[in-house]
């Protein structure tokens, strides 16, 4: 596997389907995907741009988003749809932002609204354009992890810097074919370490999961909020 991971129990939140959980990525080689090519481009972007806008932003709350650079996906990569002031920029991540053995990972329906802060934004918006370029030029996902990996192995990529994270707290994306989403979260961006360093997983532990990404030299560290971006609050699902 390429990305490790780990999460507590003790949230009851293994029925919730999500990215980056546990039942999805320990028996990621024993399911079938469900995608196992590319859809047509089109059935990946959204028609409305106007709406793509209002999606992205949605991932943080107002005070943030607002002045917050925005891209959208066109038919050639990622593009600025709006420039802010504050450093941070929102977007909506398709299904190949996701690990190699995720089964959604050609699944033309998820759409996750993240902004990323700027120190998050200077690492992460060069993977995910490189990431959508090499998609769009026809690379299958393995090839794309090794063009990936490849590019990191030769100092391609900006140095991931300390205090990088970002939101993901719209109401209105969804992860898979799954209705609704999932908990509002923050992610937090740090070089390769291992997830005991946090604490991630253990009990009582607000750091619910961790993955650790060997190919992009990069450890994520979940950590779910009460509220969504709207203020209103989170409920949790029935265990």
């Amino acid at each position: 596997m390429r990305r490790k991971i780990c999460w507590t129990s003790s949230l009851g939140i293994i029925a919730l389907i999500f990215m980056f959980t546990v039942t999805r990525h320990a028996h990621a080689q024993e399911v079938k995907p469900s995608y196992a090519n590319m859809a047509p481009l089109e059935q990946y972007l959204m028609s409305d741009r106007s709406a793509e806008i209002a999606l992205a932003r949605s991932a943080a709350p107002e005070s943030i988003s607002k002045d917050a650079d925005v891209m959208v996906l066109g038919r050639h990569g990622y593009e600025t749809a709006a420039k802010g002031t504050n450093g941070f920029v929102c977007l909506v991540w398709r299904s190949w932002a996701g690990p190699i053995d995720d089964p959604d990972f050609w699944n033309p329906n998820p759409r996750s609204p993240v902004c990323l802060n700027p120190a998050a934004a200077r690492f992460n918006v060069p993977l995910t354009e490189k990431r959508t370029e090499l998609i769009l030029a026809g690379r299958s996902k393995e090839q794309m992890f090794t063009d990936i990996d490849a590019a990191f192995s030769k100092k391609q990529f900006p140095v991931l810097e300390s205090g990088a994270m970002c939101y993901m707290l719209s109401k209105q994306g969804h992860l898979n074919n799954q209705p609704g989403p999932w908990h509002p979260h923050l992610m937090f961006f740090v070089p390769l370490t291992e997830d005991k360093t946090w604490g991630a997983g253990s009990p009582g532990s607000p750091v619910v999961g961790a993955f650790v990404d060997t190919v992009e030299r990069h450890t994520v560290f979940l950590v779910p909020v009460a509220k969504w971006s709207d203020g209103t609050p989170d409920v949790p699902a029935p265990h």
